[in-house]
This record gives C-alpha cells, sequence and structure tokens, in this order.
C-alpha cells in the first residue's frame, strides 16, 4: 500500500482542501472510493469512538477480517480491505474542518461543490482509472445525495449507507417539530471539536501532527468562522430555500446507487435512503433494508461484499451479474432475534402490499380494529404525557409488515396548535414488547411519525396515502376545541409478527420514552434515542402543554394505515 498524507486540492476560490490517499503499489490505474466530511481524516475510529469500537468488536470478535485496523476512521471503508481489492481510497477533511481551513457550514451549497471539484481531481490522478465512487456512513452518505445532484463528470457509482436527504423532513424539523437534542449532542462532539484551528482538537497519530492543522484560533475566532446549524433549524419553522440548498434535487441525482437503509433509524436517516430509492432519476438504482446499530452493518461481511460487487460492476467494469440482481433487498425482522431472512423484490413499496385500515376505537382504553367501529367516540389526554396507547386483539396469524405506514387522525386541542407523536409498537401474547437495536437506542419500537397539526397542509401532487407530503409553508393555527383531519407520515419498518402477537399503536404531544433513566448520552435512552423535539422555543408549554382529543367512529374515521405482505406473496 501506498499511502500518501495531507494532499492539497485547490478550489477554485483558492481554498485548499487536505486529502490522504491509500493506493495499491501497482502502475495500474485504479478506481477510488471517496469520502469527505468534517470528522477528520486523521482521527482514529478507535480512539475519538472508543466505547463504540469497543461495543462493536466484542459483538462481533471477527470484523474485517484480514485487516490489522490500522487506518480506521468513523463511517468511512477500511483501507487494509479496499486496497488490497483493487481500489485507491481518498478521504479529505471538508472547508473548515480537519487540517482544511475555511468557513465551517455543514452541508452547505459551498461545501458540495468543493466535494464535486475534489471528485473531479481524483478523476484526473496519474493512478486513477477515472471512476469515483462514493461510499461512506451517515454524513459521508447525506453529502452523497447533494454532489449527485451536481453531476460531476467522474462520478461514477455511489452507496449512500444510511444517509439522511431532506434537511428539514429527515433531520432538522419532523413534522414540522424541531429535532433539537441531537444537534446539541452530535454538533460539539463530532464536529466543533474537529473545526480548523481548535487548539484542542484531537491528534492525527498517523501524521505525528494535530488532526485539525497546525492554526490555533480562539474560541471567539473559531466562532465567527461558523456557521450555527442548530440555530438555523430554530428560527426557520417553515421548509424555505436554506432548507432546499442543502436538500439534493431528485430530478438531478442520476448517478447509480445502492441505497442502504437501517430498519431502526427513525428521527434521522432512513427516510432519504427510501425516498431517494423512489424519487430520483437514476434508471439503475437499488434498495436496501438490514437491521441493527448505525455503523454495524456497513462492516460486516455481508455489507463489504455487497458494497464489493456493487462497485466491482460499476468501477472495473467486471461482469459479475449485479444488474440483474432484483432492485429490493429486504432483511426480514423477527422479534426476539438478531437473525434475518434476505428476500429480493423488485419494488418499493412490494408488490402485492395489501393496504389495510387498522381503525381507532375510543371506546373503554382505546383499541385498533381491522374493522371500522359503530359508535363516534372521543379520548382526551393531557399533551405533555405518555399520551394514549391503542391496543389490537391478538393476531389470527402470523403478519408481516414490511412498507411505509401512515395514519389519519381526527383531532382537537384547547390550544391553538399542538404535536403529535406516532409510535408503532408490538407485543408478544404474555405483553413483552418487541423493539430491536437501533441507530443507537438499544431498545427502538417498531415505527415513528410526528407532525405539528398546524403544519397539516399536504403537497397533492407529491403525496400519497401511505406516504404523506407535508409542504411546511403554511401555517395553519388552530380554533381551539374544533376538529382537524390529518394525515402523519410514519417512517417505513419490517417485522413479521407471530400468530397472538399484539399491534399497538402509541399516540401522546410528547417523545415517545420509557420509564427510565433520563437521557444524557446515546447509550441511555427510553425509545426513541437522542431524536427528541424538546426545544422550550419551539415547544411552549402555554401552546403545546393543552389538552389533545382523539376522535374515532363512523363520522370521523382515524386508523392507521399498514402495509401487510399477504402470506401467499410471500411463498413466491
Amino acid at each position: 500500500m501506498k499511502i500518501d498524507r495531507d494532499l492539497p486540492i485547490k478550489m477554485k476560490d483558492g481554498n485548499v482542501l487536505r486529502a490522504d490517499v491509500y493506493r495499491p503499489k501497482t502502475n495500474k490505474k485504479v478506481p477510488v472510493i471517496l469520502a469527505g466530511g468534517p470528522y477528520g481524516k486523521g482521527v482514529k475510529y478507535q480512539e475519538h469512538y472508543k466505547p463504540l469500537w469497543e461495543s462493536l468488536i466484542k459483538m462481533h470478535p471477527d470484523l474485517l477480517a484480514g485487516s490489522k485496523h490500522q487506518y480506521l476512521t468513523w463511517e468511512t471503508v477500511d483501507p487494509e480491505i479496499w486496497v488490497p481489492w483493487g481500489y485507491a481510497c481518498v478521504r479529505f477533511d471538508s472547508r473548515g474542518a480537519g487540517r482544511s481551513p475555511g468557513y465551517l457550514d455543514i452541508f452547505s451549497p459551498q461545501e458540495t461543490e468543493d466535494f464535486a471539484e475534489v471528485i473531479e481531481w481524483c478523476g484526473v490522478q496519474k493512478w486513477s482509472n477515472g471512476k469515483v465512487g462514493l461510499n461512506g456512513v451517515s454524513y459521508y452518505a447525506i453529502n452523497q445525495w447533494q454532489v449527485a445532484a451536481l453531476q460531476p463528470k467522474h462520478l461514477t457509482a455511489m452507496i449512500p449507507w444510511e444517509g439522511a436527504a431532506d434537511h428539514y423532513r429527515d433531520w432538522a424539523r419532523h413534522g414540522g417539530i424541531l429535532s433539537n437534542k441531537f444537534m446539541e449532542l452530535w454538533y460539539p462532539r463530532q464536529v466543533e471539536v474537529l473545526q480548523h484551528g481548535n487548539p484542542n482538537g484531537p491528534r492525527d497519530h498517523w501524521m505525528k501532527a494535530s488532526a485539525v492543522g497546525p492554526a490555533k484560533y480562539t474560541d471567539a475566532e473559531r466562532r465567527s468562522n461558523r456557521a450555527d446549524t442548530l440555530e438555523n433549524f430554530r428560527v426557520r419553522e417553515m421548509d424555505d430555500d436554506w432548507y432546499r440548498s442543502r436538500s439534493p434535487d431528485w430530478t438531478r441525482v442520476k448517478t447509480p446507487f445502492l441505497s442502504a437503509a437501517s430498519w431502526a433509524g427513525f428521527g434521522l436517516h432512513p427516510r432519504g435512503n427510501f425516498e431517494a430509492f423512489t424519487q430520483a432519476a437514476s434508471k439503475e438504482k437499488w434498495l436496501e433494508g438490514h437491521p441493527g446499530r448505525h455503523e454495524e452493518w456497513f462492516y460486516l461481511e455481508y455489507g463489504m461484499q455487497l458494497q464489493k460487487r456493487f462497485f466491482d460492476y460499476y468501477l472495473k467494469g467486471i461482469k459479475n451479474g449485479w444488474n440483474k440482481e432484483p432492485r429490493v433487498w429486504i432483511n426480514l425482522r423477527r422479534p426476539f432475534t438478531d437473525k434475518v431472512e434476505l428476500r429480493k423484490e423488485s419494488e418499493w413499496p412490494l408488490k402485492g402490499t395489501k393496504w389495510s385500515k387498522l381503525f381507532l376505537n375510543a371506546g373503554g382504553k382505546g383499541s385498533l380494529s381491522w374493522n371500522s367501529p359503530s359508535t363516534s367516540r372521543k379520548k382526551e389526554f393531557r399533551a405533555l404525557t405518555r399520551g394514549i396507547t391503542w391496543r389490537t386483539p391478538p393476531l389470527d396469524s402470523e403478519t408481516e409488515i414490511t412498507g411505509p405506514l401512515a395514519a389519519k387522525l381526527f383531532v382537537s386541542s384547547t390550544t391553538n396548535d399542538c404535536d403529535l407523536f406516532v409510535t408503532m409498537q408490538a407485543h408478544s401474547p404474555k405483553g413483552r414488547e418487541v423493539f430491536f437495536q437501533g441507530t443507537v437506542d438499544p431498545k427502538t419500537p417498531l415505527a415513528q411519525g410526528w407532525l405539528r397539526v398546524s403544519h397539516r397542509k399536504l403537497n397533492t401532487k407529491l403525496s400519497k396515502p401511505w406516504r404523506p407530503f407535508h409542504t411546511h409553508d403554511d401555517k395553519q393555527l388552530l380554533t381551539p376545541g374544533k376538529i382537524y383531519e390529518v394525515d402523519i407520515e410514519i417512517w417505513p419498518q419490517c417485522i413479521v409478527l407471530p400468530e397472538g402477537f399484539t399491534i399497538a399503536l402509541n399516540i401522546s404531544g410528547q417523545d415517545f420514552d420509557r420509564p427510565g433513566p433520563s437521557v444524557q448520552a446515546y447509550s441511555e435512552s427510553r425509545g426513541s434515542g437522542p431524536f427528541l423535539h424538546d426545544h422550550p422555543l419551539d415547544r411552549p408549554k402555554d401552546v403545546f402543554g393543552g389538552k389533545t382529543t382523539i376522535y374515532t367512529g363512523p363520522k370521523y374515521s382515524s386508523y392507521l394505515l399498514v402495509p401487510v405482505i399477504p402470506q401467499r406473496r410471500r411463498k413466491l
């Protein structure tokens, strides 16, 4: 392996970004696997993310077999694996981060334009065959959607692994509600500390120098040299040009891609992966769904071989049959086991889906039924509580639920607005809850969705019964006591529930949680992980702390729309 560190890549405006290159010692031109972002190309995974690395290795002692893990960085490919496979691995620090100077503004148009220039730089190096593939998790997936819309000439294929896309809907404001807690935790730990010129930044042990460059700037100097992303989220309640400039234009995303989604990443990643597959203009696109922790399946042998086969086909021209693979790969989940079953499908939502309604019935404690209730009833709850959980009778047969979901509710509030948090759960005959390891939360429920009722206006052209699409451009405050019909998008999920299990739908006016310790870190969570919506300026108690009423029955048909996959379809 030949390693070149801190190579300068000059941008059109004169700013210089720094890159590390790992490549085979050969005269043969090779394809490029590229990733760039603010996490520090010289920051070792095992050091800056030590607890996560140690827990991952404990779960999978044979992880990345054949590698000594010498050159690992967070959420990027392992050069010790990919270079022997015949690829050059390039990592660069984005503008204002790591060893690249400049103004730090994550996911900004400038950062995306820089990314496109780096792609073109990689494509013309003497050791490059001119074909550049993008690969990485989270941040290194999100910026793939954005740069693909710029259509750089040398961008040939990409694998956005668990990557949000719509800056407003996927990340900043779920259903119009500010998602603040993740930013408050993530940004200082993973971005701000790695701002260029931080005298207290981590060390690049490979270069035996600071990972954030030789410059040393004061706190005030660094603050003036970066954007305040969370404050932009807070003050921009409606979807505007700022959010749009940080989101891809799907009509311009034409690069072949493999979109790898987590089944339990609610609050950040999976929505973008599913939306990309259904909305992007690319004619060569695949969707894959898997369980597990955030970065886990990216490094497992299944994920590694999936990535290699895809890139071998597009970047090396190896005729391995990838182009004949079905377009949708589903890793089916079942309760209380880590084992999954891979099934390949032709489309998303899945062909043959039986869109079924589970009707809410406000009688008694609140129930769900496949039959519409004959009597109109209502049920009230205090918004800032755990709300109401509606339950089905035991299922009379094994039931697979795979795909996007939606809820139609008829609601009123004692105030001029209210937030709705909708969570799907399931329980065994003995009452044991079905949950899974999510992106970060170890006890993630089956599905989640959100809506600020004043943001209920729909884009009728983009909305589907199973995926409402809200405009978020017109705030329509409520008249207290008046009943409103609302549609709530619930992010996709996948589960096979045995006979006798029950389905539950929790509706509240606060983040879903279970009794337990307060959320202090990513690992200490109660169902929603760090993806919480509790900023007092966005959710003042005099507005969002009232009482909410759900209406059910013939006149007000509130229901959960469920993607049931018939057994006869699953046996084909």
